[in-house]
């Protein structure tokens, strides 16, 4: 299940993100990079009690940062889905838009179904697994776009880990900021009188 929560963070949360000066730093990888920066985990522990609440159990964080694409900047489509990350399967996976929506036409993040596989891959295959992220990621005749859940400033979208997705489009002229979050589910119950 996919769900969007408006006005995620209070505005003074929110203020101070967007103004934090500091700069973004280019993570490689062997066929790709990013643009991010580190979260205090003040901000961390705020956003897992506020994702506590609404999924009605404790998070988990598995790995959280703020990132920036931009035009010649973390340009591919790279669909994909979030396997393990940091030696851990995560549940879920967060994108909460930080930036105004100040690119033109319709932008956010994109979920997708493999022209073969559908909208999640269960193979047992790792080869398959990885020919899927490596080959088919920026071919979009191996995709069919399901949805498209749109920029709006201080909207959180939560969506389970295995589903395929991008940003959309691909491309931006503007700096494009969201912040990013993995994370696991314990399912205990907990009051959500928090």
């Amino acid at each position: 299940m996919i769900y969007i929560k408006d006005n995620f963070l209070h505005k003074k949360l929110l203020d101070s993100l967007n103004n934090d000066t500091k700069d973004f730093n280019e993570v490689k990888f062997p066929d790709k990079s990013f643009w991010v920066r580190e979260l205090i985990p003040e901000v961390v522990d705020r956003i897992c009690e506020k994702l506590s609440i609404i999924e009605g159990c404790e998070i988990k964080n598995v790995l959280s940062f703020i990132r920036e694409a931009k035009k010649n900047q973390d340009d591919d489509w790279r669909i994909h889905n979030d396997s393990i990350i940091n030696g851990t399967q995560p549940d879920r996976a967060v994108v909460l838009y930080l930036s105004e929506d100040n690119n033109e036409g319709l932008n956010g993040t994109a979920f997708w179904s493999h022209k073969k596989y559908g909208d999640t891959y269960t193979g047992d295959s790792v080869e398959e697994f990885n020919k899927i992220l490596k080959e088919d990621c920026n071919d979009n005749s191996k995709w069919d776009l399901k949805t498209i859940i749109g920029h709006k400033q201080n909207r959180l979208i939560s969506y389970p880990c295995e589903y395929f997705h991008s940003k959309y489009p691909n491309e931006f002229i503007n700096s494009r900021i969201v912040l990013v979050m993995f994370y696991k589910t314990i399912k205990n119950e907990i009051t959500k009188t928090k």
